[in-house]
């Protein structure tokens, strides 16, 4: 008999698709067991489940077009959800819907073989340990659970002290890792991009083949789980299949989204290079993709996860009938009850015939409002390329690919030299879009933070190149006292800085562009000025214009538009701030550091630093 299969993403924000899960549905797939994804409201998914189980039951087309409403009910056990349903209340279908409801509070659920959750880092702690413990309803009582990724990887026991479960470290790089005796390598497989659409929630990366060229670093970062995660490092890893299935199957992506830890270390790199050239991203690389509908139908044709490609097929209906809503009114009813009388409302109502029958319809309607033309693809190694191994013949061989952003770490001020000549190398042979993560809070101090963004803006300047720099908070993953929150402080750093720092980030959206007058407006045109940016009222630092006279000044041929509100009370604020005694000064940093200011009228009675923290409560 096939197993039912689960696999969940407990419902963090998440730029990337969980590959291990993708790998995983495979396998399954492979044996010929039924396997579904989900990621939210694991409430919601058993409403869910037992609805579905209850429109098998009564067998009644004609409650189709209500499927949500018996959802909500499920799920809430408020009767006005019944109550829009012609004829249903008192009838035998309310009856039987009310003992789905009584298995919903009973949590009577439990229909899965096997149920698999990934994690992914720690400071999501809270939400993946409720969504493992949540997830052990859905499993049989002679059921399987599997736990895995990052956080379990790192922190196994935590995860068994807060769950019960003893977690999967590390890759599925072995045969047998899930079924003794079977011999496929999970780590190995091809990527399950179906079980996407299975999901409302859209990972802003999406439109990409993930994969890995490469397995684990040569380098031991004191700051870096990779070590840990894959602790050997493997030279290469061949793509173009893995590629080659994904387009068949799933249809071609645009870009290409190498998770590699350090490429360059590869004595196979020139192989890499030219397999990624072959794959299609060679310079100027340029693509046309398959239409969705025609992915949907068929895959729906060959009867591959049904359950996700109804949900795409009739996300396209729901296009669809926008489109004539807006241009063709008229068809848009016509449309809409041939889908009320096929049951493809929804995509927990439709069937494979349905949808075959429909398509003599929906066809010509997507055909006739789909656009596509041709779009440059790009890949991204997009863990970042090591600094230290650059040489001008990988910089040249590099050159080869459509690489978009190439991505150069910069984690420390004391590695500028090294870094430097690999920015230059890299615009010497075209490359010129540019980006990288900027580690603080670690053991560096704030000024070197300050160094690293100015030396990547001088240099757009200087080499007409972009340099997107996204400065990245240093955390513990496996301290036990930090763990499980963000509140790690570095040695030479402070709330005070840490919130100055984020303040900043979030008027430029996390990023540093190429502008110089921009970042001296953010970060300063100086290391003075950075250094007072630090110890400035929140509020000032994010409305600088608004209370900086002096910035206003310096910025008065690219900004003329003013307020009645404007004012000069941040160089007020600095002015009482440097007239303070040594003494007086030391005593006002060490609140301004704790960056808690509710209470400072009671815990400091000296007036002159209370002048000065007064205006730390501006809002």
């Amino acid at each position: 008999m096939n197993r039912k299969v689960l696999l969940i993403e407990p419902n963090y924000k998440n730029k990337y698709p969980p590959m291990g899960l993708m790998k995983i549905a495979t396998y399954f797939r492979r044996c010929g067991d039924d396997v579904r994804f989900f990621k939210g409201d694991l409430r919601l998914l058993a409403a869910q489940i037992l609805c579905e189980e209850y429109y098998e039951k009564v067998n009644n087309a004609a409650l189709g077009k209500y499927f949500p409403k018996l959802v909500e009910y499920i799920k809430t056990g408020k009767y006005a959800h019944l109550d829009v349903i012609p004829d249903f209340r008192d009838s035998e279908d309310e009856s039987l819907i009310r003992k789905y409801r009584n298995r919903f509070t009973k949590k009577d659920y439990a229909i899965f073989d096997f149920v698999g959750i990934t994690t992914l880092f720690t400071f999501y702690w809270k939400q993946t340990v409720d969504t493992i413990n949540k997830a052990k309803e859905f499993c049989k009582s002679d059921g399987r659970m599997m736990v895995g990724g990052i956080a379990s990887s790192i922190l196994p026991d935590q995860i068994f002290r807060d769950t019960g479960i003893h977690p999967h470290q590390g890759l599925l790089d072995k045969p047998g890792d899930i079924d003794p005796g079977n011999t496929d390598i999970i780590d190995e497989l091809p990527l399950d991009y179906s079980i996407l659409e299975e999901i409302d929630y859209k990972y802003p990366a999406s439109n990409a083949y993930f994969g890995y060229m490469t397995r684990g670093c040569i380098r031991k970062c004191a700051f870096c789980a990779v070590s840990r995660l894959e602790p050997n490092y493997k030279e290469y890893i061949g793509i173009s299949q893995q590629l080659e299935y994904v387009a068949n199957h799933f249809g071609a992506r645009k870009d290409l989204l190498l998770m590699d830890n350090n490429v360059f270390a590869s004595a196979c790199f020139d192989q890499i290079i030219e397999e990624i050239k072959a794959c299609g991203f060679g310079k100027g690389a340029t693509f046309k993709a398959t239409s969705e509908y025609e992915i949907a139908l068929w895959n729906i044709n060959d009867g591959y996860n049904l359950r996700g490609y109804f949900k795409k097929m009739i996300s396209i209906y729901d296009w669809i009938a926008e489109k004539l809503e807006a241009e063709e009114s008229g068809k848009a009813g016509e449309f809409y009850l041939l889908r009320e009388d096929l049951g493809l409302l929804y995509p927990e109502t439709a069937t494979k015939q349905a949808v075959l029958q429909f398509d003599e319809v929906a066809s010509g309607y997507y055909s006739k409002y789909y656009k596509c033309g041709s779009k440059s693809r790009y890949i991204d190694f997009n863990q970042g390329v090591d600094a230290r191994l650059v040489t001008e013949d990988k910089m040249k061989k590099l050159a080869e690919i459509n690489i978009r952003p190439l991505r150069i770490a910069f984690d420390h001020y004391e590695q500028r030299d090294i870094y430097i000549k690999a920015i230059r190398l890299a615009a010497q042979y075209g490359i010129k879009n540019l980006s990288n993560y900027l580690l603080y809070n670690f053991q560096d101090k704030p000024e070197d933070l300050y160094y690293r963004m100015r030396i990547n803006v001088d240099l757009c300047e200087e080499l007409d190149v972009a340099i997107y720099s996204f400065p990245m908070k240093y955390h513990p993953i496996d301290d036990p006292d930090y763990y499980d929150n963000r509140d790690y402080i570095g040695k030479h750093w402070n709330r005070k800085f840490i919130r100055a720092i984020q303040a900043v980030l979030n008027s430029t959206k996390g990023k540093i562009g190429r502008s110089v007058e921009f970042f001296e407006e953010a970060f300063g045109k100086d290391i003075d000025e950075f250094q007072k940016i630090l110890w400035m009222p929140e509020t000032f630092i994010i409305y600088r214009r608004k209370y900086d006279a002096k910035l206003r000044e310096r910025l008065a041929e690219r900004y003329t538009s003013h307020s009645d509100e404007d004012c000069d009370l941040a160089n007020e604020w600095w002015e009482k701030f440097q007239k303070l005694t040594p003494k007086r000064q030391e005593k006002a940093k060490k609140i301004i550091a704790l960056n808690k200011y509710e209470d400072i009228d009671h815990s400091c009675r000296d007036k002159a630093v209370l002048e000065v923290l007064a205006y730390y409560k501006i809002k």
